[in-house]
């Protein structure tokens, strides 16, 4: 090591593109710097070439390989672009590695350099189908066993094909094409409140022009157009004729509405004394 401690890479971005492109050569398609990252663009052909230069050329010593990853484009011709993050220890410092393929193609595996590499191809191989030859054990790492696709391909459907489920009858888990107990629905990006222009399941058998029914919630676009503020239909109403006091009206006819606790009909008198007496059979205070 150069010290006994990595020191924190400053500037050094512009030096390793420099130092990569003469270490690489012409395997190096493009050399960017991308928010503050290095970026290098290499053809699958040289890959190994390009990760050994990398990991052994004094000023670079990219010595460990953290992470391989894969990223689908399938607009492009190479709609692959299989991602190597090299770590230098000695710089302190991260670069990025490019390579670019499709699904016939295979990308020459660097398990010879790094033997960690051989979990990591595995892993874009299960997810997105890159076949990396050279790799002794390319095999599924993450999937069910005969699983079929990939399912971070972008035109993979999220759901699947297959599903599994166990079985009753036979008591044992079974694979089976996936079913779906409500079938997909196409979603529109209106007001919900503003209420749906399109007729619902039901609604066509009703006569055109009808009006339909008020529901609960958001209005139906026949009436949402006639919505009044609260209060704006009572202003232009003119307040009642009959004359009211502060506690009771008194022109009123009905005696309900006066608020003066008139008798009713069937009431019976009070007692003379307020005193209740009790008797033997029934009173208050036996």
């Amino acid at each position: 090591m150069l010290a006994p401690a990595p020191a924190w890479a400053t500037n050094l971005n512009d030096a390793t593109v420099d130092a990569a492109r003469a270490a690489i050569g012409s395997a190096l398609i493009d050399a960017q710097i991308r928010v503050g990252e290095v970026q290098l663009y290499v053809h699958r052909d040289g890959i190994v070439a390009a990760l050994t230069a990398l990991r052994d050329t004094p000023g670079l010593e990219y010595q460990q390989l953290m992470e391989i990853a894969g990223v689908d484009y399938p607009a492009q011709a190479e709609r692959f672009d299989v991602v190597y993050n090299l770590l230098s220890l000695t710089r302190n410092h991260r670069i990025q590695v490019h390579v670019a393929t499709d699904e016939d193609h295979p990308i020459p595996s660097v398990t010879d350099i790094w033997p960690v590499a051989g979990w990591l191809e595995r892993e874009v191989f299960d997810l997105y189908g890159v076949i990396f030859e050279g790799n002794r054990d390319l095999r599924r790492i993450l999937t069910d066993y005969g699983f079929r696709g990939h399912p971070l391909r972008k035109d993979f459907p999220m759901t699947g094909y297959t599903e599994l489920r166990y079985s009753e009858e036979e008591k044992r888990v079974v694979t089976q094409p996936v079913s779906l107990a409500q079938d997909f629905r196409t979603f529109d990006f209106m007001s919900p409140w503003e209420g749906a222009e399109y007729a619902l399941p039901g609604d066509e058998k009703a006569a055109p022009g009808a009006a339909l029914p008020q529901e609960k919630g958001a209005q139906t676009p026949l009436s949402a157009d006639t919505i009044q503020k609260a209060g704006t239909s009572e202003a232009g109403k003119t307040p009642p004729k009959a004359s009211s006091e502060p506690y009771a009206k008194t022109t009123a006819d009905s005696t309900a509405d006066t608020g003066k606790g008139k008798a009713e009909t069937d009431a019976t008198p009070k007692p003379a004394d307020p005193d209740v007496i009790p008797s033997k059979q029934a009173g208050q205070n036996q």
